[in-house]
């Protein structure tokens, strides 16, 4: 990313300030001001989020906020309530609380003398998340918004659940939740008060895991926040971005669908991360694009944005299997609108290890079965790349041993793909409580398979994940499983191959018992979303090069180290997934505050013993100036039977080399068919 240094307008920052709530709760900001604002207003733009302004995201939020102070915009970071240097307790994600705090906020920028009325909101993942939503609540100030790595459906497609299917990183994202919530704000900042509203935090956040697998069915509890009960109540222009190795590129899509007219998408190959910073590679000049949109829809200045083609995509390259990659070869190719017409289905019928390429249903019919091992699953990466370390998926050799494939032969010409792939089985379990993992891998000459896109179903969701029911054994059942949304090339010579596994632990938490899947192939198939290539100008999409505002000096005193270990005990067939996520230490040289985070995750299972799967997470945080330091530790185990999942949580927290609070969760949770 290149460092900008100069820009057309001179920038003030305002820090702390205070923006007091209509309860009288004050939530803590940093505010990034063109010069002469106070006498010529300007739009504002908003960032919300709980990742803590003074330490936690304060090497990001320079970067993009002062750039758009510097190009004459008002930029504004708030930490959300009960995060951070604000007042109050954070509970969970997007509450009620947490909106109507946002309209406030709105509300108060709006009000204030160097801002315009105008405000447009940004943000990654949760702020991507609570722009959308704050968008589905039509407040007038709010004019446009910048969703990056969000979602529309918090329950089919966040971090929670898949297809019905609990996610590993469901317990992963409520111990990052649970660290964060358990610092304190600072004291250089609050003064005497930060003990006692460390303590309200302490005692007041609870287990935010409890409460997502106390709700595993599509309810009330997750269509609050979720925009796609009602797109029709989304007023302001939206910007949509992701990456293809994110967790959250189908939303994108989606928006653009539903928000005909309101919203432009944009997907690269990066992970969950901004695209000026994306990675995999290329990175893009994400914040010009911002400008352009603001520029457009906050100033009325025409930037060509309405000319923009609907959807923007990176068209990925065949690449060899590997956990990381620093750059994803392809190229940017773009749909004037979505749904393409440009994209036409392409069935391939299944066949015992075939996929038949004349799509025909096959007279005959022919019953194959599977039941894969717990280990089917440990290679598959992380349902969110964060590309911190290697957790993208690794070569499907060592899972396809487990599971049930199909493959074509080698392909005549290059095959280019762009839209969401999707399986029709029909299919009859043992049991009443089943899952189907389907996943399509780039098989190269050499043997080795990429995964190139995969889908979760839990098979008692088949009709409603608002009202699953469970399977009859041995009845037959048609289903439908959809991919994630992609884009891809398959190289000429090489194959396709479809896989199909009744466990992929631990991306995703089995079912209560092993499962035997019979598949009838006779009314089976994969169908791709097959898009002719075009060469055409209209087609190639161009970006600027990356570039932000320089952030803040900071001395690295521990190196981070990220990586993932995969340990087999064969004496007692114990396989186990070990996930370390080491930030190391960092001191802000503007503050002299030293930050430091350690995480550690396992994932772990015995033989066929479904009793026996686990998932342990313990974090270490630590903040210290001077004199003052203070550490927290949390740690999370997740454990089951067929009948209850059960949570053991721990809690504690230390000012020196005294511990100030401990506090111990045990609770058993029904699994109510997942």
């Amino acid at each position: 990313m290149k460092v900008v240094h100069d820009f057309p307008n001179p920038v003030d920052c305002l820090d702390p300030a205070w923006i007091p709530m209509r309860d009288g709760c004050r939530l803590g900001a940093r505010i990034w001001l063109p010069a002469g604002a106070a006498d010529t207003p300007v739009p504002a733009i908003l960032e919300y989020i709980p990742y803590r302004l003074r330490d936690g995201s304060v090497l990001r939020d320079a970067v993009h906020h002062r750039y758009f102070a510097g190009h004459g915009y008002a930029s504004v970071r708030v930490d959300l309530r009960g995060s951070g240097d604000s007042d109050g307790v954070l509970r969970d994600e997007y509450l009620e609380q947490e909106l109507a705090d946002g309209e406030d906020i709105l509300r108060w920028l709006a009000d204030q003398p160097w801002c315009d009325g105008k405000v447009g909101m940004i943000g990654i993942s949760w702020g991507g998340f609570n722009g959308l939503q704050l968008a589905g609540r039509s407040p007038p100030e709010l004019k446009a918004v910048v969703s990056v790595c969000s979602t529309d459906d918090r329950y089919a497609d966040d971090v929670h659940y898949m297809g019905g299917c609990l996610l590993g990183d469901n317990l992963s994202w409520a111990s990052t939740m649970f660290a964060y919530n358990s610092l304190p704000p600072d004291p250089s900042v609050v003064g005497e008060r930060w003990r006692e509203l460390w303590r309200q935090r302490l005692e007041g956040s609870g287990l935010w895991l409890v409460n997502w697998l106390e709700h595993p069915h599509r309810d009330d509890f997750w269509k609050h926040g979720s925009i796609c009960e009602d797109f029709s109540t989304v007023k302001a222009p939206v910007l949509a971005a992701s990456g293809w190795a994110d967790g959250y590129s189908n939303a994108v899509v989606r928006l653009v669908d539903n928000l005909p007219g309101r919203c432009k998408g944009l997907i690269g190959p990066w992970s969950h991360k901004y695209p000026h910073l994306g990675e995999p590679g290329p990175a893009i000049g994400f914040l010009q694009e911002c400008l352009r949109w603001w520029d457009h829809w906050l100033k009325g200045v025409d930037r060509g944005v309405d000319k923009d083609p609907a959807l923007r995509v990176w068209m990925q390259d065949s690449v060899p299997p590997t956990t990381s990659y620093g750059h994803r070869p392809g190229r940017w190719v773009s749909e004037p609108r979505w749904p393409s017409p440009n994209i036409r289905p392409w069935r391939l019928g299944l066949a015992p290890n075939r996929l038949a390429r004349n799509g025909q249903r096959r007279r005959e019919e022919t019953a194959m079965t599977v039941e894969s091992p717990l280990s089917c699953g440990l290679f598959a990466g992380k349902w969110c790349s964060y590309a911190a370390g290697p957790d993208l998926a690794h070569d499907q050799r060592e899972e396809d041993g487990g599971a049930l494939t199909f493959e074509c032969e080698p392909l005549e010409g290059d095959l280019e793909i762009l839209g969401a792939p999707e399986v029709e089985l029909e299919v009859a379990a043992n049991r009443p409580v089943a899952m189907v993992a389907v996943r399509l891998s780039d098989v190269a000459p050499d043997d080795k398979a990429t995964r190139v896109t995969y889908g979760l179903l839990n098979l008692t969701h088949r009709d409603s994940h608002e009202h699953p029911e469970p399977l009859q054994p041995g009845k037959r059942y048609r289903v439908k499983v959809q991919m994630n949304e992609v884009a891809q090339v398959f190289p000429s010579g090489h194959r396709l191959r479809l896989s199909l596994s009744t466990s992929y632990w631990p991306l995703s938490w089995p079912p209560p018992e092993p499962v035997r899947l019979t598949v009838f192939d006779r009314n089976s198939a994969l169908v791709l979303p097959e898009r002719p290539r075009r060469d055409d100008a209209d087609d190639q999409p161009r970006f600027e090069p990356s570039e932000g505002a320089v952030s803040v000096p900071y001395t690295v005193i521990e190196p981070p180290h990220h990586n993932w270990y995969v340990h087999r005990d064969l004496a007692r067939d114990r396989s186990t997934l070990e996930v370390i996520n080491d930030s190391g230490t960092v001191r802000l040289e503007d503050s002299g505050l030293e930050e430091q985070s350690r995480a550690v995750e396992w994932y772990s299972a015995e033989g066929d013993d479904f009793d026996s799967i686990r998932g342990e997470t313990l974090w270490e945080r630590s903040l210290r100036r001077g004199d003052w330091h203070i550490n927290t530790v949390t740690r999370t185990i997740l454990t089951c039977n067929k009948e209850h999942f059960h949570v053991h949580a721990t809690l504690d927290a230390y000012e020196g080399e005294r511990r100030v609070f401990s506090e111990t969760w045990n609770r058993d949770v029904p699994r109510r068919l997942v």
